[in-house]
């Protein structure tokens, strides 16, 4: 346990960098009986049980099945590819975009070294990776920054689904235009496994799915967090208690950072006042553009504390995950898999690049007009 965190440490730089800048605000505003009030509980709640859950379903295999029998039945290097995005895309909304990504790209990388063309292995990979980062944002569980917005602004669901609702259906088009374009060949491919993938046992995934139900409640306000969490933390413990053990909890130690941090920078009143200057113009694309440089997480954490507008940070977080490499942290999870494996970083990372500022001018359109 105290290996797994140091190498926590080590890779996580957000983690790192919140937590010594948390520290620093500390002495700018002294610790006092205001503190606890900066801590957003019910967020970190659902968080925690949502990773938890899934963990609890990846360990029996859920998708593993699920995407094995999917691709058993296709043999085109067009069509594999396409449902490989499009799974991405759906698989997002419920499971988070990084959990999607850590999940289906090693699956991903074992299917697809069959293509002869190394270009096109890496360009569905990238059409994966945007395609998580988009379809997540339609609900506000598909990625941290939503749940946090979300609830920071006591938005309904309904609202939230409807606002981005179009940002996603034109994202999908793009996703499926673009996978035509960069397959303008087809060849047949052998999908078939050497060891066929065990369905998961029914028990066990009926309770995690009644799980997920209970955490969907919660953020839908139709329960309270405290009963979540103790529901969620028992059953787990009592079915798989090794699912714990792969929560995020460097992901949760940042919030707490972020936290105290936002809630020391908003009691400091130039800073206040000249932050809700800038963001109050235009929160959407000062998101888009301060999530280029310190990812979409943190910077929607931060923003929201200087404006009201939270339908704008809201869409600009989302589509500020487009763009550089850090925009979305869950970006990493891919070029890591890849780099590891074809030791091509450098072209991935203009590829990338240009895909996803592509996808961003489009989307970017879409929100003028």
């Amino acid at each position: 346990m105290k290996e797994k965190a140091i190498i926590l440490l080590k890779n996580d730089t957000i983690l790192i960098v919140s937590g010594l800048l948390a520290f620093i605000s500390c002495f700018i505003i002294t610790p006092d009986s205001k503190y606890p009030s900066y801590i957003n509980f019910r967020v970190l709640a659902i968080l925690f049980s949502l990773m938890l859950v899934v963990s609890a379903l990846i360990r029996i295999g859920t998708f593993d099945f699920l995407t094995s029998k999917l691709l058993g039945r296709i043999h085109s290097e067009r069509y594999i590819s396409l449902l490989l995005v499009v799974l991405s895309f759906f698989m997002s909304m419920l499971l988070t975009n990084d959990v999607t990504l850590v999940t289906l790209v090693p699956f991903a990388i074992n299917v697809l070294k069959e293509y002869k063309d190394r270009r096109r292995t890496m360009y569905t990979l990238i059409l994966m990776t945007v395609s998580a980062n988009l379809g997540s944002m339609l609900t506000p569980i598909g990625n941290p920054q939503n749940l946090y917005l979300y609830s920071h602004y006591h938005m309904k669901l309904s609202s939230f689904i409807k606002l981005m609702l179009p940002y996603s259906a034109v994202s999908l088009i793009l996703l499926v235009i673009s996978v035509f374009i960069l397959n303008f060949t087809d060849k047949t491919l052998d999908t078939a496994e050497e060891n066929e993938t065990k369905a998961p046992k029914m028990i066990p995934l009926f309770i995690y799915i009644a799980l997920f139900i209970v955490c969907v409640l919660t953020v839908s306000n139709k329960l309270n967090y405290f009963i979540m969490l103790g529901i969620v933390a028992i059953v787990v413990l009592i079915c798989d208690r090794k699912a714990f053990r792969n929560v995020d909890y460097g992901l949760l130690l940042t919030f707490v950072f972020f936290f105290i941090l936002i809630g020391n920078l908003g009691r400091i009143d130039f800073i206040n006042s000249a932050l809700s200057s800038i963001v109050d113009k235009n929160s959407m694309l000062t998101a888009v553009l301060s999530s280029q440089i310190i990812s979409n997480v943190p910077a929607a954490m931060l923003l929201s504390t200087f404006t009201e507008n939270g339908e704008a940070l809201v869409i600009g977080s989302n589509l500020g995950g487009l763009g550089t490499l850090i925009a979305s942290m869950a970006s990493l999870i891919t070029y890591k898999f890849f780099n590891s494996v074809k030791k091509e970083g450098e072209h991935y990372l203009l590829a990338f690049t240009i895909i996803n500022v592509i996808f961003l001018a489009v989307l970017f359109l879409v929100q003028m007009i």
